[in-house]
């Protein structure tokens, strides 16, 4: 069962963005079957890499976006996917340390920052954006 529902109130309306936050929202959900499901710590390890790594390149995505258009709240934004991907660094490292199990907590805290940013922070900068002709 998903963790997490792709819906109307996640897009931002921005077709890459939008696709990206999809493809985020999947991976979330994979690792949550993984978790549910028992699997091995190496396969949650690299389902967690996988996800850390795609979070980069989208994050990526959007700072391009808001350096080649002047994004008034960009250094806001920026700070807050360094804080999620430090987070998520020192989620990873936990478990592959042994210091930490993958858990509904952790699960809850992913899906729950992806939610709230999407619908707040980047819903903020949609219009932006579309005023700049990125649809």
């Amino acid at each position: 069962m998903a963790l997490l529902e792709w819906n109307e109130s996640l897009r931002v309306n921005v077709a890459n963005v939008d696709e990206q936050h999809q493809q985020l929202v999947q991976m979330i959900n994979t690792l949550h079957d993984a978790m549910a499901d028992g699997r091995s710590k190496e396969i949650m390890g690299e389902l967690m890499g996988g996800l850390i790594r795609y979070t980069v390149i989208h994050f990526g995505t959007e700072e391009a976006y808001f350096d080649q258009f002047g994004y008034p709240q960009a250094e806001d934004h920026k700070e807050q996917h360094r804080r999620f991907v430090a987070q998520v660094g020192d989620f990873k490292q936990g478990f592959d340390d042994g210091r930490l199990f993958l858990s509904m907590d952790v699960m809850d805290f992913l899906s729950e920052w992806l939610v709230e940013h999407i619908q707040g922070s980047d819903r903020a900068f949609g219009p932006f954006l579309n005023q700049h002709g990125v649809v």
